[in-house]
């Protein structure tokens, strides 16, 4: 069965490993899936990730992050541009989540990255998710 959103089914994992308090959820691997788990890692919404392969398929495992009481750090994730409606923004019109609480990731002509550093290298691109 073929997959249309698989950055959408990649947030639906996290999210639902959080919930569940999972120290770890594993999902098929691409480029923009490592890159949207290294700037995960570098805000600390994540503890850290690994890829593996399995035969010919390759595997992303990332490890989730809790506070005291095992609170997830993650306690929201939604998915803004879509295949049926992709958004792209400009420097000006990056989002803020949250007043700031949470991030934007923007997938740029020079990777991945949180929508404080797209702001900050003057570059706008598509918005893949929120969170916060």
């Amino acid at each position: 069965m073929s997959m249309t959103d698989p950055i959408a089914d990649f947030i639906t994992r996290i999210r639902n490993a959080a919930a569940a308090r999972h120290e770890s959820v594993p999902a098929p691997a691409s480029k923009v899936k490592e890159a949207m788990a290294e700037v995960l890692k570098q805000e600390g919404y994540i503890k850290d990730y690994e890829t593996y392969t399995d035969g010919p398929r390759r595997y992303i495992r990332l490890h989730l992050s809790y506070r005291d009481g095992r609170e997830p750090v993650i306690s929201g994730l939604r998915r803004i541009s879509k295949p049926g409606l992709r958004v792209y923004v400009g420097r000006g019109e990056i989002p803020r989540v949250y007043g700031g609480l949470g991030i934007a990731l923007i997938s740029t002509p020079r990777g991945v990255m949180t929508g404080r550093d797209a702001w900050r290298q003057r570059l706008g691109g598509e918005v893949l998710c929120y969170v916060w």
